[in-house]
């Protein structure tokens, strides 16, 4: 199974859509490994968006990421990095499709609602940047040969 990070940003909880927006990825299958809300600082920030730094956007984003807590979610699932891309819907939110995320709550390119991981190996580095290791658990989830074939369980 892979693991993917998703961080709802301050617009996310300001505008009362947590609620809508972890229900779908409940509602897609994924499981449900880690979940908490945190005020982010500055020097986590810095290393989360190091890849954006010197960009003329990086301050504003910072910033707007301080303004309110946000709710930092690991999911688990086949191929869950793509799932959860595809549930976002892309960055810019005026163009994502309708049905999306992005594309049902969102107009902006930073105030997008939502970050997801962009790759495996960017997820597994996420998921350790905002979890303890006590705070991602392995449990049964009983619905999952509901949700995938014998074969798909076996990846």
């Amino acid at each position: 199974m892979e693991r993917t990070l998703i961080l709802l940003k301050p617009d996310a909880l300001q505008r009362n859509l947590l609620g809508q927006i972890i229900g779908r990825f409940e509602r897609k299958g994924l499981k449900i490994i880690g979940l908490k809300m945190i005020k982010l600082n500055e020097e986590l920030l810095t290393e989360h968006y190091a890849h954006h730094q010197g960009k003329p956007f990086f301050k504003d984003l910072v910033k707007f990421m301080k303004s309110s807590p946000v709710v930092a979610m690991a999911l688990e699932g086949v191929e869950a990095v793509e799932a959860v891309r595809l549930i976002c819907g892309p960055t810019l939110g005026r163009k994502a499709d309708a049905g999306s995320i992005r594309g049902d709550f969102s107009m902006s390119q930073q105030h997008n609602i939502i970050h997801a991981s962009d790759s495996p190996k960017t997820a597994e580095k996420e998921i350790w940047r905002f979890f303890n290791s006590n705070e991602i658990f392995d449990y049964q989830k009983f619905d999952m040969p509901l949700v995938y074939t014998d074969e798909e369980l076996k990846i």
